[in-house]
């Protein structure tokens, strides 16, 4: 259930494009409250399973967005994978009465600790959740706080759908405002099949469970930063995971 909030804005965001059959890929905003506009890119990832739709690492989409949405299916069903994203879940559950599977970590604005959580997820995910993904697996990272997990799904020899772990800003896109274009390379987020730098730093979680994700099957990654790695993923991957 949602407690009162103004639901953020839509903000700029790409097409819809199919990336494998039934699996569909938007890129949008994200924007960082503070002293400088920072605006960096996010990614949201589409599941259709019998023109029913799952929302993944949500992005709120514009009026047209919606539309194009729409075509596509109903939404029932929204998975936060990452425990700091989040913040468009409740407009999805607002709008179509989506069912909200969450990480364990608390729906929080921005990072602040001790604020109230501004919704509360349906289900919180644990290895024993019965995904509402035919074929599909969580893979939960136990040692990171806040919740984090991967999304495993078994068809075109392994897609996962990464939250902050893994990402591939090989560049600053058109989503970059200009403080973020400046800072985010000197903080280490663009790098081209990375591990993301910002969640290991405030989520902490145990190096050995991140070269776990070396023992799955997979060739895909759709994840919530950069662009789809589309082939060879574990391989692109496994250099910076052994780097840690």
């Amino acid at each position: 259930m949602s407690k009162f909030r103004p639901f953020p804005e839509a903000q700029e965001h790409g097409e819809i494009t199919e990336v494998f059959p039934d699996i569909h890929f938007v890129t949008g905003t994200a924007a960082m409250a503070g002293r400088l506009p920072m605006r960096f890119s996010r990614n949201m990832t589409i599941i259709r399973q019998d023109g029913r739709l799952t929302l993944v690492n949500t992005v709120r989409l514009s009026e047209d967005g919606l539309t194009a949405l729409d075509a596509l299916g109903d939404v029932e069903h929204v998975i936060r994978l990452a425990g700091f994203h989040g913040m468009d879940d409740p407009f999805y559950q607002s709008r179509y009465g989506a069912r909200v599977w969450s990480v364990d970590a608390p729906y929080l604005p921005g990072f602040g600790e001790g604020s109230e959580p501004y919704l509360e997820p349906d289900i919180v995910l644990d290895d024993r959740t019965e995904l509402p993904v035919k074929d599909a697996r969580l893979v939960l990272f136990k040692s990171a706080t806040p919740g984090e997990g991967l999304l495993l799904l078994d068809r075109e020899g392994g897609i996962v759908v990464s939250g902050d772990c893994l990402q591939n800003w090989a560049k600053t896109d058109r989503y970059f405002s200009l403080p973020a274009r400046i800072l985010m390379p000197m903080m280490g987020f663009i790098k081209a099949h990375n591990v993301g730098p910002g969640w290991r730093k405030v989520a902490k979680p145990d190096t050995a469970e991140i070269k776990g994700v070396l023992d799955l099957d997979f060739a895909h990654v759709l994840p919530a930063h950069g662009a789809p790695v589309i082939g060879n993923a574990k391989d692109r991957f496994t250099p910076a995971i052994n780097g840690l």
